[in-house]
């Protein structure tokens, strides 16, 4: 019998910052509990800017000093990843407006959430873009992040049977 793996997708507007370290990050965490056979992780934009590309590259190296390698391959979301993922995650109120404005199916606005709305410090509203920015917003980035998936696999793990 296997196990029944949560699937969930994190999305920002390029899918080379945000979403790829929360993918990161989130992928880190559920290893460190040796939850991996529990979950599927992916990230995807809502743009194709950058389809087939690494992550940003100071993305990527900034996330390195914290312990987190970041593999991911740009994608755009498809009305496929509505049906297939339990959760999809944005990380602003403009991916939020977008990806519902998409979902294929009223029932997919559901899955749908903000990953701030799992921060314990609630300090953020929201993951601000970094990339037209310095190094502090990578820093900010994965700062949020680590606090709201932190919360994020809190809130969902003890629902997985070990």
């Amino acid at each position: 019998m296997g196990v029944d793996k949560r699937k969930i997708l994190f999305v920002c507007l390029g899918n080379i910052c945000r979403s790829p370290a929360a993918e990161a990050i989130f992928n880190k965490f559920v290893e460190e509990k040796g939850l991996e056979a529990h979950f599927e992780i992916d990230s995807a934009g809502l743009d194709a800017y950058h389809m087939g590309e690494k992550a940003d590259s100071r993305m990527r190296a900034y996330a390195s000093t914290r312990g987190y390698n970041i593999t991911s391959i740009s994608r755009p979301i498809n009305d496929k990843d509505y049906q297939y993922f339990d959760m999809i995650i944005g990380m602003d109120r403009s991916n939020i407006r977008a990806l519902i404005s998409r979902a294929p199916l009223e029932s997919h606005r559901d899955k749908i959430f903000l990953v701030t709305d799992f921060s314990s410090k609630k300090v953020f509203k929201e993951v601000p873009d970094p990339y037209y920015g310095g190094l502090e917003g990578f820093v900010t980035v994965i700062d949020i992040l680590e606090d709201s998936l932190k919360a994020l696999l809190e809130n969902i793990s003890p629902s997985i049977e070990q």
